[in-house]
């Protein structure tokens, strides 16, 4: 495949902010060898122009007729090394994967005739029963591999001013509740991988009593004495327990699957949820999940050091996959002269590349604004990218937290 259309702006005027994505997008169109016809659209939204989702949708499929456009809503979207938070913004990819090789669903059309390999879904986070069916639409892929996120926005802006902020998610419609996306046919290569974003402060223990998502005791333990001891926790100096319980999280892996990787880190199997709650008469754990005996559970905290170090593997295994050892001289020096011009090159191998990262993970939470986005640009390459900020990560079957979701389309 051609390297990806892609562009991105800010601009308080919905339409406005559009059109200077779009004049980007010509200017690449002009370009030699660019795509002459694109045939699948990416376009992801801050949660600013929400309400104006609709009008962009049609205007973007009026701009380039016969594009099949997905996105979403977020409280922030991701470009080529940039973040947009707080501010209004629209990011936009245009590919040209042959028509009959993808297949657009939503409530409204949903997925069927199709031999679909891979999905790429977004979805509505109040929608009920979300988990299962997202686990359901995986069992309907043949490779059980989902990649994409939750739309997500807020109700007020840093002022306080409220604006009418929506959950929207998009499949050449605008949709509320559920999920929609893009299936992918076999013949449609992708590369996709998982970074956690939380360092494991204890062992890995095993649930032996539960009801429903209340854990009350692991490896025959009582399950607060565990959070308590793990957490270096006093619960006889509340002043610095309180602190400590609030940073708390758990990871959790089901019992066939590797919780922690080499070097200590979390497996990508592991979903991270919040404590909920406490049960000092029966010494339980309430988490946002539920936790059948046997599921593998360790408590965590938020780690920015190993989330940046995760993210620099999962873009090095990514390029070093797609990348061969050694390259023509003419390649070399195309992409060094690429690198140079801060220029996508089809030498890298990755034609466009989707990003889906947690909503607590962007802003300043790598130490400075657009840092993990440019963490990507700098490990991975300069690649055409799109993404947003997301209230839940999905990858493989599951629904993930505080996690970055990168996925790359082979050149």
């Amino acid at each position: 495949m051609k390297l990806f259309l892609h562009a991105h702006a800010t601009h308080p005027d919905a339409h406005m902010a559009l059109a200077l994505a779009a004049a980007q997008i010509d200017a690449q169109r002009r370009q030699r060898d660019a795509i002459v016809q694109p045939t699948l659209g990416w376009m992801y939204l801050t949660d600013h122009f929400s309400v104006q989702a609709e009008a962009l949708l049609a205007e973007v499929q009026q701009r380039w007729p016969g594009v099949a456009w997905v996105g979403a809503t977020g409280v922030g979207i991701a470009a080529n090394g940039v973040e947009y938070f707080d501010e209004p913004a629209v990011s936009l990819m245009l590919g040209d994967i042959p028509r009959d090789r993808f297949q657009l669903f939503s409530g409204v059309k949903p997925l069927s005739g199709f031999d679909a390999a891979t999905a790429q879904v977004h979805a509505d986070p109040n929608t009920s029963e979300l988990a299962d069916l997202v686990s359901e639409l995986a069992d309907r892929t043949s490779s059980g591999y989902l990649f994409g996120g939750l739309s997500s926005s807020r109700a007020d802006v840093p002022a306080g001013q409220a604006w009418p902020a929506r959950n929207v998610h998009i499949a050449d419609g605008v949709f509320e509740g559920g999920l929609s996306g893009v299936a992918f046919g076999p013949d449609v290569a992708l590369v996709s991988r998982v970074s956690q974003g939380c360092q494991p402060v204890g062992p890995v223990r095993h649930v032996t009593a539960a009801e429903r998502n209340l854990v009350l005791t692991l490896d025959d333990l009582p399950a607060l004495d565990c959070l308590l001891q793990d957490m270096d926790i006093n619960e006889r100096e509340p002043r610095e327990a309180l602190p400590r319980l609030r940073q708390a999280l758990v990871g959790l892996s089901d019992p066939q699957d590797a919780a922690l990787s080499r070097g200590g880190q979390f497996g990508t199997d592991t979903r991270v949820r919040h404590l909920v709650g406490l049960d000092p008469a029966r010494k339980g754990i309430a988490i946002a999940d539920i936790a059948p005996v046997g599921t593998q559970l360790a408590f965590c905290r938020r780690d920015v050091v190993a989330a940046r170090r995760d993210l620099v593997r999962i873009c090095t295994e990514i390029r070093e996959e797609l990348e061969p050892e050694t390259l023509p001289l003419e390649a070399a020096l195309a992409l060094q002269g690429s690198a140079a011009e801060g220029a996508a090159h089809p030498a890298r191998r990755i034609a466009g590349a989707v990003y889906v990262s947690c909503a607590g993970r962007g802003g300043g939470h790598f130490g400075a604004p657009s840092a993990e986005l440019a963490i990507v640009r700098q490990a991975l390459g300069d690649v055409p990218l799109v993404g947003f900020f997301a209230s839940g990560e999905i990858a493989r079957h599951h629904l993930y937290g505080y996690t970055g979701v990168l996925t790359v389309f082979p050149a």
